[in-house]
């Protein structure tokens, strides 16, 4: 894991560029707190499936670790990476929490900076013209496509749950310091961009929403600690 330190930056965007719900820029204020540097793959998975026994994601067959121990694991909803969290003694990152490790404090687009994704830092834009289970990378890929904090595929690869519910007017009323999302909802957010996903949506405030119960082929997650 990674340390973020305590300390303000600017979440969501602003002009006729972004969507109506990653609107206002508003500053935010987070306490201290620390990130994976990694997506958990397919392998940290299969280790806590032994130990608990919990039920195997969708898509387990195909991307099993046998196959993909270093890939991320994907097919996972987000109760299942609620649970993997805390079986491993951490959380879900708050958005705030997640956009900060992907964005740093300079407001930057991309977790690499502000120039356009392309092939040699970031997994996405395969579509429907491969297999999942050809297109997902190791995670420990793309070095060049590190956020400010040193935290890879933060764009790309697989979308990330996040523990808030979705608010599409939340950043109008979300408190400055450690906003952690409505009370309750119909969607959770996932952030981050995949492997089937354009450059658009990839950037650092972009936002999706998605019920809870939702399993895929590119969804994943990382964990966070207090």
């Amino acid at each position: 894991m990674v340390s973020i330190p305590e300390g303000p930056f600017e979440m969501g965007a602003s002009g006729t560029q972004a969507l109506e719900d990653e609107r206002p820029l508003h500053r935010v204020t987070l306490d201290a707190f620390m990130m994976d540097v990694y997506e958990v793959t397919t392998a940290q998975y299969g280790a806590f499936l032994m130990a608990t026994g919990r039920t195997a994601p969708w898509l387990w067959e195909t991307v099993s670790p046998v196959t993909h121990s270093d890939r991320p694991v994907i097919g996972v909803d987000w109760y299942d990476a609620d649970a993997f969290c805390r079986w491993k003694g951490k959380r879900l990152p708050t958005e705030a929490e997640w956009e900060k490790a992907a964005r740093g404090i300079d407001g930057r687009l991309y977790p690499w900076g502000n120039l356009v994704p392309t092939k040699d830092i970031a997994n996405f834009a395969l579509g429907a013209r491969f297999s999942y289970s050809q297109v997902l990378m190791p995670v420990q890929s793309y070095e060049s496509g590190r956020s400010p904090f040193g935290l890879y595929q933060m764009a790309g690869n697989v979308g990330e749950w996040v523990s808030d519910w979705y608010g599409a007017n939340y950043y109008e009323r979300s408190p400055e310091a450690n906003p952690s999302g409505p009370e309750n909802g119909q969607f959770k957010v996932l952030r981050g961009g995949s492997w089937s996903d354009l450059p658009k949506y990839l950037l650092t405030y972009g936002r999706f929403k998605l019920p809870p119960e939702t399993r895929n082929s590119y969804i994943g997650f990382r964990c966070a600690r207090s």
